[in-house]
C-alpha cells in the first residue's frame, strides 16, 4: 500500500542517534514531515522479562526488547554518557574535536532538561590521577574523560519524557521493518512493512540490531563500505570491592593496554559498578552485557565490565559484523546461550560445571551455562584476555582471583561504514548515516551527537531551498 504523503525526512530508527535527529529537527523546523520508523515497540511496551526479574536467562522473545525498539539498545542500558572524543565513535574523522564536544554538551543539555543527573565524574579529580599513574606503572592507560552514570531505571524514565515530547510533534511507525531503499532523482522511495513511503531527505540510523541490514543496502545501492573493527571478548564479574578505589574515583574507567604477546590492543568497556550481568539477543544469537541501578537497592554485590580485544581486518575480509555472528553462535552451541568459567579454571584448562560454580566466592548475577570459554574464543583472543587480566590485578588486586567469573562471549557489533562527507553524507545526495549501526559511533553520546549533527545539516539545506 502506498502512502501517498512525501515526507521531507525519513528516519529508519528509533535508537539514541534517530531519536536526536528527529528532536533536532523538529524543534528547529517544526513544520517539518517527519516519519521515523522502528522494528521494535514504543518505549511504554518495550519488555524484557531478565530486566524485569521474572526469569533469570534469555528467553529468545522474537524482537529482543533490549536491542530493539524507542531507545534502541541504549534504552536499557545504565545510561553512560562519556564527554570524549577520545573514544566513542569516529566523529573526529569528520569534524573538529570542539564541534564534536559542542554536540555532546548540547545533547547532555538536553537530558538534563529531561531529568538527568548533573553529577559528573571525572578523570582529573585527584583520586583519578592517582589511579592514571598507578595504570601506567604497569603499562595499562587510562582514557582521559568526563562521564555521567544515568542508571538503569533513570535512563529509562529520560527516554519517557523524551518520546512523551516527540509523539505528538513526529509520526512515528513501529513494529515496522523497512524492506529496502529504493533511490530516485528526487529523493528515496522506502519500502516497509506498513507499505511504501517517499522522502525527500533520508536518515539512516539503524542501531545494532540493524548493522547488517543497513551493509547489505548500501551494497545494493552501490556504496562502497569501510571495514570497522571487530571486538571481541568476555565479561568479568567479580566483588565491587575489588574494583571499588576505581569506580568511586572515576565510576567508569577506560583502561587500554597493548598485549606483549601479540600487540593487539584490549579495553575496559561499560564498567557496572555494584551491577548485573544480563543476556541480549542479536538475531536469534544470544550474547552477554551488563548494566547498573542508581538505586541501592536494586544493585548487587559485584562490579562487571566488558574486556574486549580490538581487530581491524583488511582485504579480502568485509564483514566484521558475519565474523562476530559466527564467534557468538559458537557460544549458543556448546552452552544454548551465555557460558560462564571461573577464571582459575580457564587457567587449569579445566571446564567449570555446576559443582565447581557452586563451590565459587563470587555468586554470578546471570543464569549462564557453565562451560570452557577456551572452545569458543579464538586462542589469540584468550591470550590477550588473560595478559589483560594479570595486567589489571596489578592496579585492582584480586581481579585475577580463581573465582573470577568470565561470561561469554561479548561482541560489539558495528557495520562497515559508508564513505561520508564531514556532513555524514553518503555518496548518493541527501542520504545521511549515524550512530553506531552505521558503523559511525559506539556509544550513547557520540551516536545522539552524529543525529543532531545531521539535523542541522539538513535543516540548513531546506532553509537555503526555501529562500532561493
Amino acid at each position: 500500500m502506498k502512502n501517498e504523503m512525501i515526507w521531507d525526512v525519513a528516519i529508519i530508527g528509533c535508537g539514541i542517534a534517530g531519536i536526536y535527529a528527529g528532536y533536532e529537527l523538529q524543534r528547529l523546523n517544526p513544520n517539518l514531515k517527519v516519519v521515523l520508523f522502528e522494528h521494535g515497540a514504543d518505549i511504554h511496551h518495550r519488555s524484557c522479562p531478565i530486566v524485569e526479574h521474572k526469569v533469570d536467562e534469555c528467553i529468545s522473545c522474537p524482537s529482543c526488547a533490549i536491542m530493539r525498539g524507542f531507545g534502541g539498545a541504549g534504552a536499557f542500558s545504565d545510561g553512560k554518557y562519556n564527554f570524549t572524543t577520545e573514544f566513542g565513535g569516529w566523529l573526529k574523522d569528520y569534524r573538529s574535536e570542539s564541534e564534536i564536544m559542542d554536540f555532546i554538551n548540547y545533547v547532555d543539555s538536553v537530558n538534563m532538561h529531561f531529568g538527568a543527573t548533573d553529577v559528573v565524574y571525572s578523570t582529573s579529580s585527584e583520586a583519578a590521577l592517582k589511579l592514571e599513574k598507578k595504570a601506567l606503572e604497569n603499562d595499562l592507560h587510562l582514557l582521559q574523560a568526563k562521564v555521567k552514570h544515568l542508571g538503569t531505571e533513570n535512563n529509562l524514565e529520560i527516554l519517557k519524557g523524551i518520546y512523551g515530547y516527540l509523539r505528538s510533534r513526529l509520526t512515528f511507525y513501529f513494529h515496522t521493518e523497512v524492506v529496502s531503499i529504493n533511490a530516485k532523482e528526487d529523493g528515496y522511495d522506502l519500502e516497509t512493512s506498513a507499505g511504501d513511503f517517499s522522502c525527500r531527505y533520508l536518515i539512516a540510523a539503524p542501531g545494532r540490531s540493524g548493522a547488517e541490514w543497513f551493509s547489505d543496502q548500501c551494497r545494493r545501492l552501490g556504496l562502497s563500505l569501510l571495514n570497522n573493527q571487530v571486538d571481541i571478548g568476555v565479561r568479568v564479574e567479580l566483588p565491587a570491592k575489588v574494583f571499588e578505589h576505581i569506580t568511586d574515583a572515576v565510576y567508569e574507567s577506560k583502561l587500554v593496554y597493548r598485549t606483549k604477546q601479540y600487540g593487539d590492543t584490549v579495553r575496559t568497556f561499560c564498567m557496572n559498578p555494584y551491577g548485573h550481568v544480563v543476556a541480549e539477543n542479536v538475531d536469534g544469537l544470544i550474547t552477554v552485557n551488563g548494566h547498573s541501578y542508581s538505586d541501592p537497592k536494586l544493585r548487587s554485590k559485584n562490579t562487571n565490565f566488558a574486556l574486549l580485544v580490538s581487530n581491524r581486518f583488511t582485504e579480502p575480509f568485509k564483514e566484521p559484523y558475519k565474523y562476530g555472528k559466527h564467534i557468538a553462535s559458537l557460544s549458543n552451541m556448546l552452552g544454548g546461550g551465555v557460558l560462564v568459567q571461573r577464571y582459575g579454571d580457564l587457567l587449569k584448562g579445566t571446564r567449570t560445571n555446576d559443582h565447581r560454580l557452586s563451590k565459587s566466592f563470587v555468586r554470578p548475577t546471570l543464569n549462564a551455562t557453565p562451560g570452557d570459554l577456551s572452545l569458543v574464543l579464538p586462542k589469540r583472543h584468550m591470550d590477550n584476555i588473560i595478559e589483560m587480566i594479570e595486567a589489571l590485578d596489578k592496579v585492582a588486586p584480586g581481579t585475577a582471583n580463581y573465582d573470577t567469573l568470565l561470561y561469554g562471549v561479548e561482541v560489539k557489533f558495528y557495520s562497515s561504514r559508508p564513505h561520508l562527507t564531514s556532513e555524514l553524507e553518503t555518496k548518493l545526495p541527501n542520504f545521511f548515516a549515524i550512530g553506531d549501526g552505521a558503523g559511525i559511533t559506539r556509544g550513547l553520546a557520540q551516536a545522539a551527537a552524529s543525529g543532531v549533527m545531521v539535523a542541522r545539516s539538513i535543516h540548513g539545506r531546506v532553509k537555503d531551498k526555501a529562500a532561493e
